[in-house]
């Protein structure tokens, strides 16, 4: 699905087309439902006019008969609109958030990083919930606004045809009103908009940030760093709010002086007799102004909303337009992975043009070797990471496996060879085994067992409340740092990857949580091609071995004994730095 982020009301109408049969069956059934409030007037004015002239009884029951069924049909009517209209509006509702997630996972890892997940959460939540709001409060409110518009001028020109032309006055007013609506409030709900997205993000930070913020009393600076865009929505709001309450009053005085103007009009006409107008009729011009004017003061109110729920579309559209994606169609489709990598000369520089990442690097890694990679902050080695994982794409050189570019490959189909150990474990609310098998169809019960046997876990697994079936709470909240590290391992193995990314793996970790996972690495690594991010030299020794970067650039390549020969070099002082 894409959507014009430019032009909203199209994107709409688009939406709406795939149900347009519906659409008309859902406006007929409800011109049924509504009709005794188009036709009461008229029913009253006979009724009024019977009283009055002293016309035969009979005409009183049968207007009075009229009336029954006019209103009794309202119940079936209403329920079978309803069920018309809530299946649009919710089937699109479905579409948008389908479309949303889909899209997600087909945009780049870097837009993910750049757009932040509370943007993203905050328009496949709230956006969508407004382009619900705006279609249900438009087929509600707007059906039954233009629906009493044209019956009550259809019927004012069978009745007493010399009203209309005042009548038609309305529809004028109401279009320079909406129109200066739509534009101040536009401008007033974009920057709404923007604003709550950046409280959205704020919020994670703060929920992200709130061991550490605990840990270091620091409660009074998160509240202020959030207080200021607390505010900022709050100001945004009231800003919104003003606009709409001021043109709000000016449609309704608008409206009520007109009101008046046809009641003192229709009662001159019947007084002076200069139109022949009955009693009954001056009841029945007064009552049809009156729903015309609440019609255009409701169609009215909902340019607000229309103008919420088009911002929102625009919201959405950002995301469904974005180009940033990773593209895999008509690439080699992988069926193997021996394990071989070949960098030639890559460099990577960022999208600001100045930062660069990587620079000329050159690298060949035979099937089964383990290579770690070290270097001081910012030395870029999480940047070789994600270049071997395929999430960016070197500025220039090349990337190979097993003798072809990662460009040219279904990255969807390398990544099922690949198996990644962050430093922050990835888990989800769900049990042990939906974790450990995360994506995977069917795994059997034995092939679990050994995993999380030989990821050091089956120990702790078996003394959970109810085994592997244990729900491990948001995060994995219920496992300690070491227990979350072993089960990643545990997903890890099961994989039986070709191909294994450690990033820091037990960095965060005590000593004795440590020893029982780098255990469970030396398994997992066994006949593998493994890349190690490591901050503990001490944890690397028996890698084959050694990428040493500096700003980008490979500056030593050895084992671990050979890097430390060279007095003064960059590994043997980083090491002499960790040993003291």
């Amino acid at each position: 699905m894409t959507l014009n982020a430019q032009k909203p009301a199209r994107a709409i109408l688009k939406l709406l087309a795939p149900s347009k049969w519906r659409i008309a069956l859902a406006v007929l059934t409800f011109t049924v439902k509504h009709s005794p409030v188009w036709l009461l007037p008229i029913l009253t004015a006979n009724i009024i006019d019977v009283v009055v002239g002293h016309r035969p009884l009979a005409q009183l029951w049968i207007n009075a008969a009229i009336l029954s069924v006019v209103l009794l049909q309202n119940v079936p009517t209403h329920v079978a609109w309803v069920r018309l209209s809530s299946k649009v509006v919710r089937r699109i509702g479905v579409d948008l958030r389908s479309a949303l997630t889909q899209r997600m996972q087909q945009l780049s890892i870097g837009y993910h990083t750049k757009a932040g997940s509370s943007r993203l959460q905050n328009k496949v939540v709230r956006d969508v919930e407004n382009v619900e709001l705006m279609l249900q409060q438009t087929a509600e409110a707007g059906t039954s606004a233009v629906v009493t518009l044209v019956s009550a001028l259809l019927m004012t020109a069978l009745r007493v045809p010399q009203f209309v032309p005042l009548f038609l006055l309305v529809v004028p007013c109401a279009a320079v009103l909406v129109s200066i609506v739509r534009k101040r409030a536009a401008i007033r709900n974009e920057q709404f908009r923007t604003r709550v997205e950046q409280l959205s993000a704020r919020v994670g930070e703060m929920t992200h940030l709130m061991p550490i913020t605990r840990a270091h009393g620091l409660e009074k600076t998160a509240l202020r760093r959030i207080g200021g865009s607390v505010q900022d929505v709050g100001e945004a709001g009231l800003r919104l709010d003003m606009v709409n309450g001021r043109l709000g009053a000016m449609s309704w005085v608008t409206y009520q002086m007109l009101g008046a103007a046809c009641l003192v009009a229709a009662a001159w006409a019947a007084w002076s007799g200069a139109v022949p107008v009955s009693a009954g009729d001056v009841v029945l011009l007064s009552s049809y102004f009156a729903l015309l004017t609440s019609s255009v003061v409701m169609l009215f109110g909902l340019a607000p909303i229309i103008t919420k729920g088009l911002e929102s579309v625009r919201s959405i559209g950002e995301v469904l337009q974005a180009q940033d994606l990773e593209d895999n169609e008509g690439k080699t489709a992988l069926k193997e992975v021996q394990g071989a990598f070949e960098l030639r000369g890559v460099t990577l520089v960022f999208p600001d043009g100045e930062t660069t990442g990587l620079s000329g690097l050159d690298l060949s890694v035979r099937p089964g070797e383990t290579i770690a990679i070290v270097g001081p902050s910012g030395a870029g080695k999480s940047t070789l990471l994600s270049l071997l994982l395929g999430f960016t794409r070197p500025t220039s050189g090349q990337v190979l496996l097993d003798g072809q570019s990662l460009q040219d490959i279904d990255l969807r189909t390398y990544r099922g060879f690949v198996s990644v150990v962050p430093q922050d474990s990835l888990l989800f609310d769900g049990s042990v085994l939906e974790n450990v098998t995360y994506g995977l169809e069917t795994v059997a019960p034995e092939t679990v067992e050994q995993a999380l046997r030989d990821a050091n876990a089956w120990d702790f697994v078996a003394e959970l409340p109810e085994g592997w079936h244990t729900r491990l709470g948001e995060r994995g909240a219920r496992l300690s740092g070491g227990q979350r590290q072993r089960l990643a391992i545990a997903r890890a193995l099961v994989r039986n990857p070709r191909v294994l990314l450690l990033d820091e793996a037990t960095s965060a970790l005590d000593s004795a949580s440590e020893t029982q996972v780098q255990q469970a690495l030396s398994r997992l690594m066994k006949g593998r091609t493994t890349f190690v991010v490591a901050h503990r030299l001490s944890t690397i020794r028996t890698a084959d071995r050694l990428v040493v970067l500096d700003a980008g650039r490979l500056v030593e390549l050895g084992s671990h004994d050979e890097l430390l020969t060279r007095t003064g070099g960059l590994y043997a002082r980083m090491h002499a730095a960790q040993a003291a």
